[in-house]
């Protein structure tokens, strides 16, 4: 790694650390309900919305009334995106006349936005409405990351009571995780966003002159419209030319806004935070990566305040951070070192002269190979899937990071909430695995860690594993799912297993490769995306109404101190294992068989 990279890398590390304690302060402030002489206003407005939405705020839930919530709120914005993407065409705000997106991309990108994965298999400026991308996909970006932060602040609950059998108001925690966290930052982002270029306008699409003639090529439609395939399936294209191109345009800025600091990361357009009009510029850049992981790790601070045990919070972040900034070391040099069979080409003598040194393939020429990789490694750690460069142009190395991130199950930082209550639940079971070597019944947070509490652990840790890895296979056996793979061997390998490690822990980032706007994989990653969000809330929740209604066991001379250098290492080793032991023999068939190939190149 170079001097200079490892001091960008140093600046964004030092950077998100120094912010944590301040942010997560507030936050736990929000939570306790002593915010009131700081935001008055916002209070006001908090009162009103109770108000008309008859919502008692001072009458708390028990954990199934809580799922129930949570789950009422988001099959509602399933059917609003869903209904909003199919009647577009006669809706207002579509100045370009787009029109109804097709039902299996509607369904898939529905459950995409209320999981907090945003996957999207369309390209945005060409398929959605000004108002499909506001009132649909905004709101729910801000609706899937206040939904996590609710649920994990309901289970700091069950660690701070006892002998309770509530957990908090479901509707209160959204609502201020709303108005006083998402909304104030994001609308402070958007602003500075708008002050480095980013776009926000309702005007229509520009279309303006160029100084040369272009020739592309472009899918070649039958006499209904639909895209002519070959005998094998593979879609035929055509030679064109033109003299104009049309700028997409659109309200950009208050969604890349929400969409990195609520760990979302759909983009307003098709090539995400690559687009000059999403990311124009290095400060917009490193801001769009430091709002990804801002909340997450923010949110450590804050569970250390609200249990009273500021050491358990620095606990996680530290896990966390180690993790994250080893696997940015694996991945920054495998980039910089680029691919050996080009230097044989003398391919790499012409890279050099632009970009000295590294792989440039699928990247922005504005950012370079270390901003590129480290962005990689930032979206795939929160569960962000926002991209400024193409993760299938990566080295086989180079793109084994992200796709692992994902499948240790989004808890190296993780979305917001949805990371730390990940996170959590490891620590149950590496307390658990180390009460089996002593004989003793865990302990976590001075609450004892039962039959009950294991089972549902196992539950979160399973279910994501079994949407990836079950999918791939169903999708690599099937007809219909290798019609979509355009790359042959283990590179075609690679690109399904992200496709579906992504959607199987609520990413949304792409390998690219696959054509995945089909039936196939709309339903396909549609109910890995459905599946993998809920079925680990409702286990979350379940165990959080658990350790509520339990009395806290003082602790004594056996009990395992988790607020230990050893106790990180102990919880490293537990996230490492799982992740490893679940998807070594599939990296092995993809990531690891390529870069085999690849060293190997005479």
């Amino acid at each position: 790694m170079t001097a200079q990279g490892f001091l960008q890398i140093s600046i964004y590390v030092l950077s998100l650390l120094l912010l944590a304690k301040p942010l997560g302060t507030y936050m736990a402030r929000v939570y306790q309900n002593e915010t009131v002489g700081l935001n008055r206003w916002f209070a006001g407005v908090e009162r009103f919305f109770y108000r008309v939405s008859g919502v008692n705020p001072e009458k708390e839930m028990n954990w199934v009334q809580y799922s129930i919530a949570v789950l009422v709120l988001n099959l509602l914005g399933l059917l609003v995106v869903y209904f909003l993407q199919r009647f577009q065409d006669v809706l207002p705000f579509n100045p370009q006349a787009l029109p109804a997106v097709t039902p299996d991309s509607s369904f898939n990108t529905a459950i995409s936005f209320i999981s907090n994965t945003n996957w999207q298999g369309y390209s945005g400026e060409a398929t959605m409405s000004y108002l499909t991308q506001m009132l649909g996909l905004t709101v729910q970006n801000f609706l899937s990351a206040a939904t996590g932060m609710a649920v994990l602040v309901a289970l700091i609950r069950g660690f701070s009571r006892r002998n309770s059998n509530t957990i908090g108001n479901f509707w209160v925690d959204m609502t201020r995780s709303t108005l006083y966290i998402l909304l104030p930052l994001s609308l402070i982002l958007a602003l500075v966003l708008v002050g480095q270029g980013v776009v926000q306008t309702f005007s229509p699409y520009q279309t303006v002159s160029l100084q040369e003639t272009v020739s592309y090529q472009t899918p070649k439609l039958d006499a209904d419209g639909k895209p002519v395939t070959d005998a094998d399936g593979k879609p035929v294209t055509e030679a064109m030319e033109t003299r104009q191109q049309t700028l997409a345009l659109g309200p950009a800025a208050s969604q890349i806004a929400i969409k990195q600091l609520g760990t979302n990361g759909g983009g307003f357009f098709n090539v995400n935070s690559a687009h000059p009009y999403e990311n124009p510029t290095p400060l917009s850049n490193f801001l769009e990566m430091l709002a990804i992981l801002l909340i997450p790790a923010a949110l450590c601070y804050t569970f250390g305040l609200m249990i009273g045990d500021i050491r358990q919070g620095w606990v996680m972040l530290t896990a966390m951070t180690i993790v994250f900034v080893a696997l940015v070391a694996v991945t920054v040099p495998a980039e910089q070192n680029g691919n050996p069979a080009l230097t044989t080409l003398g391919v790499d003598q012409i890279v050099s002269a632009q970009q000295p040194g590294g792989n440039m393939e699928g990247k922005e020429a504005r950012f370079g190979v270390v901003n590129s990789a480290l962005w990689a490694v930032v979206t795939t750690a929160a569960s962000n899937g926002s991209v400024n460069s193409m993760h299938d142009s990566f080295t086989p190395i180079g793109g084994m990071v992200p796709m692992w991130l994902m499948q240790l199950g989004e808890v190296i930082y993780g979305g917001v909430g949805s990371g730390l209550y990940g996170m959590i639940i490891y620590a149950l079971i590496a307390v658990f695995l180390a009460g089996l070597m002593i004989g003793r019944t865990p302990e976590y947070l001075g609450k004892k860690v039962e039959a009950f509490e294991v089972k549902m652990s196992g539950i979160v840790i399973l279910i994501p594993p079994l949407m990836v890895l079950a999918g791939t296979a169903i999708a690599l056996m099937t007809d219909a799912g290798k019609a979509s793979i355009f790359n042959p061997g283990a590179h075609g390998f690679s690109e399904v297993l992200y496709a579906f490690s992504s959607a199987g822990n609520n990413n949304g980032s792409a390998f690219g490769g696959i054509s995945a706007n089909v039936p196939f994989y709309n339903f396909m990653l549609g109910m890995a995306m459905l599946f993998s969000r809920f079925w680990l809330i409702i286990p979350v929740l379940a165990i959080a109404g658990s350790f509520a209604a339990k009395k806290t066991v003082p602790a004594g001379p056996g009990t395992l101190s988790t607020h230990t250098p050893l106790f990180v290492m102990l919880l490293i080793g537990t996230v490492l294992m799982v992740g490893a032991l679940t998807f070594v023999p599939a990296l092995a068939l993809g990531p690891v068989a390529e870069h085999l190939q690849m060293i190997s190149h005479p």
